[in-house]
């Protein structure tokens, strides 16, 4: 049996750095399908020709794999005119030993045309530039904290224990003490009372015995350039969440429902989770498909009755660390006692990595549910599905599992 044709005119696109080679699928009344490959340059000229090209054949369903960057502007300029499904690279690739970029434009086509392809998830234009935005952010983040180490690195080199002392190195009295030092690496016998504040000047002995090592010239360079580049970073990445928050404006309304939930307390968190999973919830049929895109869901490798892997996928780089630290946030608060809670069953079970993983997942569906009815957080709504029910009998293996649910150890009865 044949498979079932979806669409009767579409097109395949093998996209590469400087052209892409389109291939238009054909099928008539009889089921015969004929096809016509071209290919075009990259260049805008060259991408406007394309669209031309596929609106003069009637063909308005595209396919095309997301390859690198490439892909992008090929979407930018066909996105008004034409249904596009971007294909992850490993769903459309071709049988090894009969690649050829005109055979695995003809591939795409063949596969689409039967709709055997799982599109990616495309927000709106706006929510791409804040994505865009946001995971530069996000590398700006990075850069900071790696500067951080290389700082302490060379402190820790030049015995100069800071860190044991002071909670944060790139604090107000840490630095101030730090801009004293490389004045002159040599002297370490100035006075260090009016550089420290607070609770900090009950430490002065310790301090002094931190700041007692020797900085070479060599090091005491390369702490100046650290530390120019870790403030013109920081300078960097303020302009940076201007532009974000400008960008932004239009979605306060969701920024605010998804500040009420746990572990979500600053607007850039709130604005991240934003610029990957959009606004719109009717992109994901289900909360479950929601978090199996954001890479939550364990994965199926079953073969012969036997599981070979339960692990997570590595699909969601950027949106599940941001879930893994929400999750980290509240499970270490007795704000949340119904998160808190179902952590600490699941740790005792399975450990704590696993168990972070799940209350990510329980806060992502959350955040589905919220986004898509416009409410604000209920943990009523947890708490209630924990509660044992009133209204119709239960077994005793039932009671037990309600009162292990509800945090009591059981103990067997004494005669």
């Amino acid at each position: 049996m044949s498979l079932k044709i979806v669409y009767k005119i579409c097109c395949g696109i093998d996209v590469h750095k400087t052209f892409v080679v389109a291939c238009i699928a054909s099928t008539n009344d009889k089921g015969i399908t004929s096809y016509e490959s071209h290919r075009f340059s990259t260049y805008t000229s060259g991408l406007k020709t394309l669209l031309q090209w596929l609106l003069n054949r009637n063909c308005k369903d595209v396919c095309m794999e997301s390859t690198g960057k490439y892909w992008i502007p090929v979407y930018n300029i066909l996105e008004n005119d034409c249904s596009i499904v971007l294909a992850h690279p490993k769903y459309v690739k071709a049988i090894r030993g009969k690649k050829t970029d005109k055979k695995d434009a003809k591939w795409i086509a063949d596969l689409f045309k039967h709709d055997l392809v799982a599109g990616s998830f495309m927000p709106p234009a706006d929510i791409r530039q804040l994505r865009d935005l946001m995971r530069y952010r996000f590398k700006l983040t990075c850069f900071q904290s790696s500067e951080k180490n290389r700082l302490q690195n060379c402190l820790t080199v030049s015995n100069i224990q800071l860190g044991n002392v002071v909670s944060d190195t790139f604090g107000k009295s840490a630095q101030a003490i730090l801009d004293k030092l490389l004045e002159n690496p040599a002297d370490t016998s100035f006075d260090l009372e009016p550089l420290v504040y607070k609770s900090l000047k009950k430490k002065l002995p310790e301090l002094r015995d931190a700041i007692d090592g020797y900085i070479n010239p060599e090091q005491a360079g390369k702490l100046k350039v650290i530390k120019s580049h870790y403030e013109n970073l920081e300078s960097r990445k303020a302009e940076l969440e201007e532009l974000i928050l400008a960008l932004a404006a239009p979605y306060q309304q969701e920024l605010a429902i998804l500040q009420t939930a746990p572990g979500i307390r600053s607007d850039f968190t709130a604005i991240g989770i934003i610029s990957e999973i959009g606004t719109n919830m009717e992109a994901f049929p289900s909360a479950k498909h929601l978090c199996s895109w954001a890479g939550l869901t364990p994965t199926n490798n079953e073969s012969a009755g036997k599981k070979k892997s339960v692990r997570v996928s590595k699909a969601g780089c950027y949106i599940k660390p941001l879930l893994v630290q929400c999750a980290n946030a509240v499970v270490t608060s007795k704000k949340h006692p119904e998160i808190r809670n179902r952590y600490l069953r699941l740790k005792k079970r399975r450990g704590h990595k696993k168990a972070i993983i799940a209350i990510a997942r329980m806060l992502l569906t959350a955040l589905y549910h919220m986004l898509k009815n416009g409410e604000n957080y209920n943990a009523e709504l947890y708490r209630k599905s924990y509660l044992p029910p009133v209204d119709r009998e239960i077994t005793v293996e039932q009671a037990i599992i309600i009162a292990r649910n509800q945090g009591y150890k059981i103990k067997s009865a004494t005669a």
